[in-house]
């Protein structure tokens, strides 16, 4: 995953001690104007490139080939995106500046007394001080953001994709741990109360990602937040087929207006995907409150005719691994 391998961004104060101790260090193993413009080059360049490595550890968020539409989404549900690039841009500034501080000032180490040279030195560390303060919040919000985005689960966007949806306890759960390894495995995103449901199945050797989005798709849009709203239009960019899973009989708690209501605002907003109702539940059709116009029927309970589901969807999603190059 694209932000697991972050590393830890230090903050002013600790990026300012680093370079200056290493700095007397290399001061200590030389004398005269020498141990002065060692001292200089040394903290600078520890700067410039503790900072540079800052940046360039994080993806280009300006293009997409750095980072998918679905984790794109999902990293500005979770921290803002915006102040983010700002905020690495202004530490690469910082990094460019410590050189430029660097090249200005070691002229004037050589060819002069020791005490100018120390006077120009200890001028050079001042300003190089500043330079990291300035962006002291910058690094702890890049810091903040990583913490925040590296424990994302692991989802793969390039894979196909089928997304399961409907009210708490209608059976979605017990869907995607029949037809997966998934019994479990949960996926932990910030802004959900509970695990995002993760699993895998393959069909003719292509592996195919099943989940079910607890806290996200279970409730109508307008009783989403912000953040959650904004986790869905992420959704929409790794769904490759949505099931829209409905309890009938009404035991989930819901009525089946409801249900369908919700059912209705995702066909809507997943629109350029193949949108299925699945009525669960069928082995107590007694209890169903009213005919349902579903697309599927099957008991999750029983087995009934979940696999006739799963193959509808992986039939909907007509995925075609690209082969490799044929002359």
């Amino acid at each position: 995953m694209i932000f697991e391998d972050l590393p830890t961004t230090p903050t002013s104060e600790e990026l300012i001690d680093k370079a200056f101790s290493r700095a007397a260090r290399a001061g200590k193993a030389k004398g005269g104007l020498e141990a002065q413009q060692s001292m200089l080059q040394t903290a600078a360049n520890i700067i410039s490139d503790n900072l540079e490595n800052v940046v360039t550890a994080w993806p280009d968020f300006a293009y997409e080939d750095d980072v998918d539409p679905f984790y794109y989404e999902i990293a500005d549900a979770i921290v803002d995106v915006d102040r983010l690039r700002q905020s690495l841009s202004e530490t690469m500034w910082a990094s460019r500046k410590a050189r430029e501080i660097h090249q200005e000032y070691q002229p004037k180490l050589r060819k002069t007394d020791i005490d100018t040279a120390r006077k120009h030195r200890k001028q050079a560390f001042a300003r190089l001080a500043d330079i990291v303060e300035q962006i002291d919040d910058e690094l702890l919000y890049i810091n903040e953001s990583r913490n925040d985005l590296r424990d994302l689960p692991e989802i793969n966007p390039d894979e196909p994709t089928i997304v399961v949806a409907g009210y708490p306890n209608v059976g979605k759960s017990s869907f995607v741990n029949d037809v997966t390894n998934a019994r479990g495995e949960t996926a932990s995103y910030p802004f959900t109360t509970k695990g995002i449901g993760l699993g895998h199945f393959e069909r003719d050797h292509i592996r195919y990602q099943i989940v079910d989005t607890p806290g996200l798709l279970d409730r109508p849009p307008q009783d989403r937040n912000e953040i959650e709203s904004q986790a869905v239009s992420a959704i929409e960019h790794l769904a490759d087929c949505m099931l829209v899973v409905l309890d009938p009989s009404g035991e989930c708690g819901y009525p089946l207006e409801s249900q369908l209501e919700l059912r209705d605002a995702i066909a809507a907003q997943f629109e350029d995907v193949p949108v299925f109702t699945v009525a669960n539940k069928i082995d107590r059709a007694e209890h169903w409150t009213a005919d349902v116009a579903a697309d599927y029927e099957m008991s999750v309970e029983t087995g009934e005719n979940v696999e006739t589901v799963l193959d509808a969807a992986v039939e909907a999603i007509g995925y075609e691994p690209e082969l490799p190059f044929e002359e």
